[in-house]
This record gives C-alpha cells, sequence and structure tokens, in this order.
C-alpha cells in the first residue's frame, strides 16, 4: 500500500470531443494527464466534434461505444506512460451534461462479471438498447418540452421545481422523445445513465447512482427535496423512477473500483469510485468557487457560474444542486453576445486596436455620464432579445455615441447583465465576494476593471484549461471524508490560488447600484418593444 503523501487521485472528464485524466498527489500538484480525441484516435465512429448530427440538424448523438473504446485507449495510454495504478486512491469524474445513455436488460450482469482478458469495448458491444444516444447539442425535443411544461403546470413552475424551464437538451425531454419514437429501444432498457454516471458505472462494475448536481439538469429531479419529481416523472415515462435509480449526494463514495480494473490496470483494491458529476459542476469544484463568488468565462458566449444559498430559479439561467456542499446552489448563465460583439466593436470605434479600446475605457468615467447600451448583435438568450439599443442620461433612446462612450457603453451593459440576471436567480455580493475571470478577454485589465467595478468586488484571474478534471480529481479526494464532515475548501487549499488583478473603484459601488435599477428598466423596455 502507498504511503499517504504517495497516494494520487484521478479526475477522468467525458466530454463532447474527447475524453481526458488528470492525476494529482496529495498536495494537489498534477503528476500526469492525457486524452483521446474522438474524431481522430476513434475515426471509425465517423464524428465529428465528437458527435454525428442528424439529416433534420436538430437531433445530434454520440455512439456510446466510442465512449467506452476512448477509456479502453486511455488507461493503456496512462499505463504505457508508467502510471502506477495501484498509487490511485479515489477516483471521480465528469460528463458532458444531459446526454443519456440506455442500458439493456442484463447489461447490469454483464458489468459485474467483466474478464480482465478483455477490453471494455468487446464486454460490452451488446449491453445498451440505444447504440447513439442524445448529447446536449441535440434541439430536438421541443414537443415534449411543452408537454412537460404543461403538465408542470407552465414553464416558471418547472422552473421552481427544477431549477430551469424545459430545455430540448435537458434529459427528461429527450427520455420522452426517445419513448415516444423509438418504443421497443425504450422497453429494451433496464437502466438510463447519464453520461456522468454511465461513465462510473464502467469503473464500479455496477449501475451508478445519478448524483444532485448533474441530476438538476434533466428537467426530472427536484432540486429542494434532493428527489425525483412525480409530476415531472410521470409527464416523461411510465415507471421512469426505476429506470433512473435514486439520486445520491455529489460527495457520495459509491463503492471500491471493479475487480476489472484491479486485475487489467492493477488498481489497488481499496480504490474508492467518488460520484462522478456534469461537467460545470465539476469546473465550479476546479474553480473552488465559494459562497458569494461569481465567475465569468468571456469567450464566444459570456458563461457566468454562481454559488447561490437561497435560489430564485426564473425563465432564464440554471439553477443546480451544489456539487461541493449539498446544502447550496450554483446556477449557470449563459450570454452569446459576448467576445464577437466585444470584436465588432473594438473594430468600429478603435480601428480593431485593442489598446485604443482600453484606453477609451481608461478615459471615460464610472456610469459613462449616464449613457447604457444594450448590444445584442444575434438573438440573446439572457434576455431573449435582438438588436442595439443606445440610451442618453435621460432614457431616451439615441441612434449613435462617440466611439470611446460606445466602448465603456458595451463593456458596462454586458457587466451590468451578468450582475442582473445573477442577482435575479438569487445571486447576492457579501463581503469577501470574488469574481473569478477566464477566457479571452479575461486577458485585458481595463476590461476586468469596468468588471470589478459593476461587482464592486476583486478580479482575479484563473486558467480554466483543466478545471473540470481538476474539479473531478479535487471531489475524489474530497469524497473520502466528506461523510465525516470535513468541508471541500478544507481539503483544497493546497491548490494554486488565483491572480488578483484589480480591485473596484471607491465610488464603483454608489455609481453602479444606481445605474443596476435603471439598466434593468431600460432592458423591460427594450423587451417590450422587441417582442414579436
Amino acid at each position: 500500500m502507498a504511503a499517504a503523501r504517495d497516494f494520487l487521485y484521478l479526475g477522468f472528464d467525458f466530454s463532447t470531443q474527447q475524453l481526458k485524466v488528470v492525476a494529482v498527489d496529495g498536495n494537489l500538484s498534477v503528476v500526469h494527464q492525457n486524452n483521446v480525441q474522438f474524431d481522430s484516435e476513434l475515426p471509425e465512429f465517423r464524428t465529428q466534434g465528437g458527435v454525428h448530427i442528424h439529416a433534420d440538424k436538430l437531433t445530434v448523438t454520440s455512439p456510446v461505444l466510442m465512449w467506452v473504446k476512448a477509456l479502453d485507449l486511455l488507461l493503456d495510454k496512462m499505463k504505457r506512460a508508467g502510471l502506477d495504478f495501484s498509487r490511485v486512491r479515489a477516483l471521480s469524474g465528469s460528463g458532458q451534461q444531459h446526454g443519456s445513455v440506455f442500458w439493456r436488460k442484463g447489461a447490469s450482469e454483464t458489468l459485474k462479471q467483466l474478464d480482465p482478458d478483455q477490453d471494455l469495448n468487446q464486454l460490452l458491444q451488446d449491453s445498451f438498447s440505444v447504440s447513439d444516444c442524445p448529447v446536449w447539442m441535440d434541439s430536438s425535443s421541443t414537443q415534449q418540452c411543452h408537454e412537460l411544461q404543461a403538465a408542470a403546470g407552465g414553464a416558471l413552475r418547472l422552473a421552481e421545481i427544477t431549477g430551469s424551464r424545459a430545455y430540448e437538451r435537458f434529459t427528461g425531454n429527450q427520455i420522452a422523445k426517445l419513448r415516444q419514437t423509438r418504443p421497443n429501444e425504450f422497453q429494451d432498457a433496464e437502466r438510463i445513465s447519464l453520461v456522468s454516471s454511465f461513465a462510473a458505472s464502467l469503473f464500479l462494475g455496477d449501475y451508478a447512482a445519478i448524483d444532485f448536481s448533474d441530476g438538476s439538469g434533466m428537467n426530472l429531479l427536484d432540486i429542494r427535496t434532493r428527489t425525483w419529481s412525480k409530476i415531472c416523472l410521470e409527464a416523461t415515462a411510465p415507471h421512469l423512477d426505476r429506470l433512473l435509480g435514486t439520486p445520491l449526494p455529489s460527495t457520495s463514495v459509491l463503492g471500491p473500483v471493479s475487480s476489472y480494473f484491479v486485475q487489467r490496470y492493477g488498481f489497488s483494491d481499496g480504490c474508492r469510485v467518488v460520484a462522478f458529476t456534469g461537467d460545470n459542476p465539476a469546473s465550479l469544484a476546479g474553480m473552488r468557487l465559494q459562497q458569494g463568488d461569481i465567475a465569468v468565462s468571456l469567450g464566444t458566449s459570456d458563461t457566468v457560474f454562481l454559488w447561490l444559498q437561497q435560489p430564485r430559479p426564473a425563465l432564464e439561467g440554471h439553477v443546480f444542486c451544489n456539487p461541493v456542499d449539498w446544502q447550496a446552489y450554483m446556477a449557470l448563465l449563459c450570454f452569446k453576445n459576448g467576445s464577437l460583439t466585444r470584436e465588432r466593436i473594438r473594430n468600429e470605434c478603435t480601428e480593431g486596436s485593442w489598446e485604443h479600446f482600453s484606453a477609451s475605457l481608461r478615459d471615460t468615467p464610472l456610469g459613462n455620464n449616464g449613457h447604457i447600451g444594450l448590444y445584442f448583435d444575434t438573438m440573446e438568450i439572457t434576455p431573449p432579445a435582438v438588436g442595439v439599443h443606445r440610451f442618453d442620461g435621460d432614457d431616451n433612446e439615441v441612434s449613435s455615441l462617440s466611439p470611446q462612450v460606445e466602448v465603456r457603453a458595451l463593456v458596462e451593459g454586458q457587466f451590468l447583465s451578468r450582475r442582473l440576471h445573477g442577482e435575479r436567480l438569487g445571486y447576492s455580493i457579501i463581503p469577501g465576494t470574488r469574481v473569478l475571470a477566464t477566457g479571452g478577454a479575461s486577458s485585458n485589465k481595463e476590461i476586468l476593471q469596468v468588471l470589478s467595478d459593476v461587482f464592486n468586488a476583486p478580479v482575479y484571474t484563473i486558467d480554466l484549461s483543466n478545471s473540470t478534471c481538476l474539479g473531478a480529481a479535487y471531489r475524489a479526494l474530497h469524497g473520502l471524508v466528506a461523510e465525516t464532515g470535513v468541508c471541500f475548501f478544507d481539503v483544497v487549499k493546497k491548490a494554486p490560488e488565483p491572480q488578483l488583478i484589480v480591485t473596484p473603484h471607491p465610488t464603483a459601488q454608489e455609481v453602479y447600484d444606481t445605474m443596476l435599477r435603471r439598466f434593468a428598466r431600460l432592458e423591460e423596455r427594450v423587451l417590450q418593444e422587441t417582442r414579436p
């Protein structure tokens, strides 16, 4: 048995385009990382970007055996690289959210009797009733969304129960569609897993429970009672609770690793499998988001992660059970008009120069002398609006602003929107709040200064490239002690700290608390005027 300091903890990420793994030691230092790219390393499955896009352009699936074969490949790569599996004390993982796996009747017996002389891919050839699994990119279940919302008493009522209104990609609606359109394959299933619990099942040698956090992305789990919603289950499929199993806390130890991995790869029979979760919850763990914190990923679309104590689910955004503290929640908000809109304004107002863009932010006052802009180049998700709308200090809509004012109006408007919609879901800034920034625009200090001012909180930057795998590895370590009441943050104290970049201006709170109220009114006005 390895000494405590020599133990390793593995975090796997079954994402859309690849399977990744990170191994950390007891000091949380990364000692190994590896991956399998689906398209290039498993070309026989003929995926593009890890998926099959069907002729209707709405149905998007992935072959379940591709994920199985990828795990065979990955573990072989790790073995060849010299990783000593006997040092692995615990493992966990994440999966792309919302995707579903349908295990064929008899598969549980197969899982329990895996022959260590054969690949998983060979052993599980006949274990799935649906060979191509619906994934998060699928948007073909609109009819089922309408049916579920009607059964629940409307979109807002469904959001209050499950954390989100009905979304096509959410698992419950995909299950309902499959039951209606492919009844034989549905009848042949004895268990339905999420991608995360499917992956955990491979390691466990038995069906793994769906965890509370990833289970929150199904439109089926009551996020307050943390049990399946009877209303939602009955609207989706008969006896669905039997097919889903009982959900468990995300910190649960599911059991020891299957003897298959002990005999084939040399894992210790004391290695524990901690519940797998979704990629977004795992990312929250990897970022080590705490109460009061907000993480903002500034990419093509901007994504906001929030830690919530008292959630208020809405028609926009998603509330999930928190993966590291079962009494708390997390929220996700996605804003489609992110970096492409920033780049358009840079090109139009500052001759394509980020330096001039930054200078415009430096040379204009906080609050922009009352000018406010809402910039929706493409149809926005949060809120559902389109078009560019500029206002002067008296709330009159104007057709143009000077280039410098336009730059600040864009950046302030984007961050006011992030704060407004976060607060509507129950987020509140508290003493000690940190804003964690990542993504392309997080390298621009002036943009981050506006972010800091709008939230009246210091901004730190973090590297998100491995956050999902790291979150899974950290959760593996935490899972071993969670039942004794040890807090996640005590376990990850040794992880590298984010880097402080900027702090808010002394007048920021006064300026932006008032501006936020105006922004909310103007956004509502735009919504009223642009509704079809």
